[in-house]
């Protein structure tokens, strides 16, 4: 049986910190689905079609990742393309006490995932997509926190 993991999120854009989850995260399956999930209640900055271009562009020498986008409960996705493991990073203890929650939501909908937690590496835990978007939309530069491979348009 594939050991399949779903990465869910905006990725709006990707950040290294992102990528370095991703990459940790590799070993322990045999493939990591990168799942940029459409929400109907929060439009997203950058269209989706480019979120997964950069992220297929950052990982292309990667078999083990695919990436996807999807729409309705991630656990739902889980079931449609028969993943068992849901993989998130967390930065700080809020992070922790959300997804330990969403966690426990996910397990009641569907029993068949497991939910993993990697912490992320202390040099990427003040990363995250709302302040990389903040940085781009006042015209600073972004290239200290989105992967290389991801080049966003210019203002």
């Amino acid at each position: 049986m594939t050991k399949r993991a779903v990465f869910p999120g905006s990725f709006d854009p990707i950040t290294r910190g992102h990528e370095n989850i991703i990459l940790r995260a590799l070993p322990l399956f045999d493939e990591i689905i990168v799942a940029v999930g459409l929400n109907i209640e929060k439009k997203g900055y950058f269209p989706v079609e480019d979120r997964v271009r950069w992220i297929e562009q950052v990982f292309a020498g990667e078999s083990k990742i695919k990436v996807r986008s999807y729409s309705g409960l991630t656990v739902d996705y889980c079931r449609e393309i028969s993943a068992s493991y849901l993989l998130r990073g967390l930065r700080t203890s809020a992070d922790f006490e959300f997804e330990r929650t969403v966690g426990q939501v996910n397990k009641k909908l569907n029993p068949d995932v497991e939910t993993l937690f990697l912490l992320t590496t202390p040099e990427f835990t003040s990363i995250n997509s709302s302040i990389v978007r903040d940085i781009y939309k006042n015209g600073g530069d972004v290239s200290l926190f989105i992967p290389d491979a991801v080049d966003l348009p210019k203002l």
